[in-house]
């Protein structure tokens, strides 16, 4: 940026007539420099300017100035201000970089947490692939109130998404409390509902310890589900979410339950069983959960997301081409203005001894 702009001033200066020196236009230098450069090399641009000012002044072939002009009291004005404008400009790269280092720092805690929270998937578990992708609606955040998560279990694949209700550091905590209790109760509870109900459990126990009214607001509506492969069975238990699509090769359907059960930590004011929904799950499908984010997304017209139309036109695809086509999909339709973060999950059971995706 200073040499471009150095270079202007240098095209321009000769075209103008003496009553008009465009020299006076390297006061901003400094500024220009702080932008881009630390407080050392601020400094010497400083310098430099003033010379070159100095320079320009007394220059016979620049607009046929004679080297009076030097100590002309409008170019010493010029060379003070000049100087001046260097020293705030030192004082603001210097604290440009404090920001910026600063900042990479909070980057880089935000990256250590995000890979906590939500932790890298394994692509393949068995014979069913797993793919997912998280989106925030701010283009600086790392980490939201999304979530979800697959364990490889005895019982089965066992999956999770969720969206905790608020944003910030609350919504972070919840997220945090419920993947940690799913991650454990995963490999102990044999029964799905029952799975959900120890969760259930963990997060009213959490939401007790809080303070204020925040404990009656902070739920999270999730859905749980369980893919045992040599049954080739899938089963659902929906909290309150939006109804997983499960894609087949000739057609796309909604998983719609029986009988939903509330969200989480609000299920302690109905007190009834959760309900397991079973599905069959042949090789060749593919499941599909997602947060409310992605059916919530509107067009510049108002127009909410129409996820099953779309996934239906796209016929089927492999689940990481599906995730990508939904994913710049949802960024084209919004024209690049999402209002909410989004998360999406989904599992594909491949033939017996099918080889491993390219």
């Amino acid at each position: 940026m200073p040499a471009f702009y150095v270079a202007a001033v240098l095209l321009i200066e000769p075209m103008t007539p003496v009553q008009w020196p465009v020299s006076f236009l390297l006061i901003a230098l400094p500024l220009v420099a702080a932008f881009a450069h630390g407080p050392v090399a601020v400094i010497g641009i400083t310098v430099f300017a003033i010379a070159f000012e100095a320079v320009l002044a007394g220059t016979p072939c620049c607009a046929g100035r004679s080297v009076g002009y030097l100590w002309d009291r409008h170019y010493v004005a010029a060379y003070f201000c000049t100087a001046l404008v260097g020293t705030l400009g030192t004082f603001l790269a210097a604290h440009r970089i404090r920001r910026e280092r600063t900042l990479a720092t909070v980057r880089f805690v935000a990256d250590i947490a995000q890979r906590v929270l939500l932790r890298p998937l394994p692509h393949r578990i068995g014979n069913i692939l797993v793919e997912s992708f998280y989106l925030s609606a701010a283009a600086e955040a790392r980490i939201g109130g999304d979530l979800y998560e697959a364990v490889p279990t005895t019982h089965g694949v066992r999956l999770l998404i969720g969206d905790v209700r608020g944003k910030g550091l609350l919504a972070v905590e919840t997220a945090a409390t419920l993947l940690g209790a799913f991650r454990e109760a995963a490999h102990d509870e044999r029964d799905l509902a029952e799975l959900a109900g120890r969760v259930e459990t963990s997060m009213g126990r959490r939401a007790a310890q809080l303070p204020g009214s925040d404990m009656s607001e902070r739920f999270v509506t999730a859905v749980f589900a369980e893919i045992v492969e040599d049954d080739r069975i899938l089963r659902i238990v929906n909290c309150g979410h939006p109804p997983p699509l499960l894609i087949r090769p000739d057609g796309v359907s909604e998983l719609e339950t029986s009988r939903s059960a509330p969200p989480l930590n609000l299920g302690m004011l109905v007190g009834e069983p959760y309900q397991v929904d079973e599905h069959a799950f042949r090789p060749g499908d593919q499941l599909l959960l997602y947060t409310d984010g992605i059916t919530e997304t509107r067009d510049p017209t108002g127009s909410f997301y129409p996820l099953i139309q779309r996934v239906r036109s796209w016929g089927p695809l492999p689940p990481r081409q599906l995730l990508d086509r939904l994913h710049h999909d949802l960024l084209a339709y919004s024209d690049n203005h999402l209002h909410d973060d989004t998360a999406a999950l989904t599992a594909c059971l491949l033939p017996e001894e099918a080889p491993p995706p390219t």
